[in-house]
């Protein structure tokens, strides 16, 4: 089995982002302004990173924005590669960014709860690039960073059903990443907590989880 993309989420700095690339990250995640979670960074403190790291670098802006001409006006002014949005978006709106952002790469996140998960990230077929299973709670204002694991039965049939590449992510860490990529089979591993120590991307964790990737 092909070792799955990594995404290190939450990248807080210049340093942290050659880190995490040096370690063989597939994509950086850089956390907008959003109601909750770790990592928030202004949109300038995003497009400074940006702007410093090798041009080629996969940096994804985490939005939850919900209008279309927002993210897509964020998206073009940063210089990101990919957008992930971190709301379940009515599929007419997906839609719509997908258009205005034709040569980006989209990720979006459902929020595994319940059997309802597997209609919406099926929903986003044929639109999406990436869907991304998280374990946020939206109907609490909570959309992500939340370092809980969901239940990965749901997940693991969410991938099996989908024609479009499903990354896992929600409470991974050094210890958990073997028993989750071998019981859900994802295209990719996304983390941000499992990965931090006061705060700061540690070197030993990150380390430690690219070690123990199957």
């Amino acid at each position: 089995m092909k070792r799955p993309l990594l995404k290190v989420c939450c990248i807080s700095s210049v340093s942290e982002a050659l880190l995490a690339i040096d370690k063989g990250a597939d994509f950086l995640g850089l956390v907008g302004p959003m109601p909750s979670g770790p990592g928030i960074l202004s949109l300038e403190e995003i497009k400074a990173i940006v702007g410093v790291i090798p041009e080629d670098t996969k940096t994804i802006l985490l939005t939850s924005e919900t209008d279309a001409e927002h993210i897509a006006a964020s998206v073009k002014n940063l210089g990101v590669k990919a957008v992930q949005i971190v709301r379940e978006l009515p599929i007419h709106v997906l839609s719509k960014v997908r258009g205005l952002l034709p040569d980006t790469i989209i990720f979006s996140v459902v929020h595994v709860i319940d059997e309802s998960s597997i209609h919406t990230a099926k929903s986003y077929e044929g639109i999406a690039d990436y869907i991304l299973l998280d374990s946020g709670k939206p109907s609490k204002g909570i959309l992500g960073g939340t370092g809980a694991v969901h239940d990965w039965d749901y997940s693991k049939r969410i991938v099996r059903e989908l024609n479009i590449p499903v990354f896992l992510a929600g409470g991974l860490n050094p210890n958990n990443v073997k028993n989750a990529v071998d019981q859900v089979n994802p295209a990719g591993v996304d983390l941000c907590s499992g990965l931090r120590t006061n705060d700061k991307l540690d070197a030993e964790k990150l380390n430690a989880f690219v070690n123990n990737l199957p």
